[in-house]
C-alpha cells in the first residue's frame, strides 16, 4: 500500500452519475440506517453535470424506485416535477402506415399498482439528489478527478488521484459506467453485443395534451417512444434506429431532421415542434460476468447495459444501490468486514439474475419488434393481442414495471437499509 498521507472513508464511490449519486445517499445519509463516511470521485465538475446540455434524457421511474427517492429525502423536490403515467399504449407498424392501431393498452383499471411509473427529466433527478447529498456532512466530492489507479489490500483499497490525492476505504463501488476504468482494473470481464442502432433522444413541444399517455410505437428500425411529460403538452422522445441512419440524422439540418421526426411522429397530437438539442446514444448489451472483487462492487452501468425500451436501466441501477447498501448493512451488523469478497459476492448473487433477465428479455423484444418480416409481425402483433385479453398477464407486466417483482430491498419498500 502507498506511504503517502490517506484521505481515509468507509466507502469510496467512483462515478457521480445517478446511481453513483443514489449510492452515496443510500449508504451515507443517516435516513437511510447506515450514515457511512462516502467519498466520490468523478471526472467532470458537478456544476458541469448539472448544465442543460449535458443529457437531455428523461426517466421512467417505478413505483419501487419512487419509494426509494422517498426514503433517501430527495423525493419531495421530485414530486412536482414527476409525471405520472396514467396510460400504455403499444402499437406495432409500417413507417409508411398512416394509421397505427393500438395492440395493447395497460391503464388502471388493469392494476392496483396505479400509476406503475412516473416520468422525470434526468437534470431534475441529478439535482434533487445532489441536494440532498449537500446535507449530509458526511459525503465528500472529489471533482474533477480522474482516477490513476486502484490497488486492492488485504483491510483496505487505494484509489490513487490524478492530483496526488490518495483515498482509501474498506470498500470501492465501481458507477463509472459502461466503459468502466475500475471494472476493467479489477480484471473483472464482460459479455455483450453492439445493436448496430442508436437511441435518439429529444424533446417534443405539441399542440394537444399528452394527458398522462406513453406511447412505444413498434417500427421496422426498433421503438419509437413517445413518454409524456409533467407540461401537458411536452413529451420526451427515444427512437430507436439503425445506426447508418441514425448518423446521418444526428449529421442532417433541422428542416431534414424535424422532416424525418414528423413523418414517425405522426398527427395524433397535433402539430409538433422540437424543443431544445437532440442528443445520440449506442445501444448495446454488456453483462459483468462478476460484480464483486476484493475491495470492488459493481453497480449500474458498469455492471449491465440493457436496451432502453422500457426504460428500466436506471431503476435497474438504484436496485443496484438498494441491495448494496442492505447487504452492507447486515454485514456492518453482524461485525463483518463489508469490503471483504464473501459480502460483494452475496450482493453478486442478490443483483445479477434479475439483472440478466431483464437484459434478455430486453434483447428478445428489440429482436422481435425490430423486424419488418410479414410473418413475425403477424405472430408478434398475435402475442400482443393475445396479453390485451388476460387480465392476469396484465398484471403481470404493471408489476414488472412497478418494479414489484422479485425480492425487494428495504429502500425499494420505503423504509431504511439497516
Amino acid at each position: 500500500m502507498s506511504d503517502v498521507r490517506e484521505i481515509k472513508s468507509d466507502v469510496i464511490i467512483v462515478g457521480a452519475g445517478l446511481v453513483g449519486l443514489a449510492s452515496a445517499l443510500a449508504l451515507g445519509h443517516p435516513r437511510a440506517g447506515l450514515g457511512l463516511k462516502v467519498s466520490i470521485v468523478d471526472a467532470q465538475t458537478i456544476d458541469f453535470s448539472l448544465a442543460p446540455e449535458f443529457d437531455g434524457r428523461a426517466s421512467a421511474i417505478s413505483r419501487a424506485s419512487k419509494n426509494m427517492l422517498e426514503a433517501l429525502g430527495a423525493w419531495q423536490d421530485l414530486e412536482t416535477k414527476a409525471q405520472p403515467i396514467c396510460d400504455i399504449v403499444v402499437t406495432d407498424s409500417k413507417l409508411e402506415d398512416s394509421n397505427r392501431p393500438t395492440f395493447l393498452r395497460f391503464d388502471q383499471q388493469d392494476n392496483q399498482q396505479w400509476p406503475a411509473a412516473y416520468m422525470l427529466e434526468n437534470r431534475f433527478i441529478r439535482q434533487a439528489l445532489l441536494d440532498q447529498i449537500g446535507n449530509v456532512k458526511q459525503i465528500s466530492f472529489y471533482a474533477p478527478c480522474n482516477v490513476n489507479d486502484f490497488v486492492a489490500g488485504s483491510h483496505l483499497a487505494e484509489i490513487i488521484l490524478d492530483d496526488g490525492k490518495v483515498l482509501s476505504a474498506p470498500l470501492v463501488i465501481a458507477a463509472d459506467g459502461r466503459n468502466s476504468s475500475l471494472r476493467q482494473r479489477a480484471g473483472l470481464k464482460t459479455i455483450g453485443w453492439d445493436y448496430g442502432q442508436r437511441g435518439i433522444v429529444a424533446t417534443i413541444d405539441h399542440e394537444r395534451p399528452h394527458n398522462g399517455v406513453a406511447e412505444e410505437n413498434f417500427l421496422p428500425a426498433g421503438p419509437f417512444a413517445i413518454l409524456p411529460l409533467k407540461q401537458p403538452c411536452r413529451s420526451s422522445l427515444v427512437w430507436t434506429e439503425r445506426e447508418d441512419i441514425a448518423n446521418g440524422l444526428m449529421s442532417a439540418g433541422d428542416e431534414e431532421f424535424d422532416r424525418e421526426l414528423e413523418r414517425r411522429f405522426g398527427d395524433h397530437l397535433g402539430e409538433i415542434k422540437r424543443s431544445g438539442a437532440r442528443w445520440s446514444y449506442p445501444l448495446s448489451m454488456q453483462l459483468a460476468k462478476d460484480y464483486a472483487a476484493p475491495r470492488l462492487m459493481l453497480v449500474g452501468d458498469a455492471a449491465h447495459v440493457v436496451h432502453p425500451l422500457a426504460g428500466l436501466g436506471f431503476n435497474l441501477g438504484l436496485r443496484d444501490a438498494a441491495a448494496l447498501a442492505e447487504v452492507v448493512g447486515e454485514a456492518l451488523h453482524l461485525g463483518m468486514d463489508f469490503g471483504a469478497l464473501d459480502v460483494g459476492e452475496n450482493y453478486q448473487a442478490w443483483r445479477r439474475f434479475d439483472n440478466l433477465t431483464a437484459a434478455f428479455m430486453m434483447d428478445a423484444l428489440n429482436r422481435l419488434f425490430s423486424n419488418n418480416s410479414p410473418t413475425v409481425r403477424h405472430i408478434r402483433d398475435l402475442g400482443l393481442a393475445l396479453v390485451e385479453n388476460s387480465p392476469a398477464a396484465k398484471r403481470f407486466f404493471i408489476n414488472e414495471a412497478a418494479g414489484l417483482s422479485g425480492k425487494l430491498p428495504k429502500l425499494m419498500r420505503g423504509s431504511a437499509a439497516a
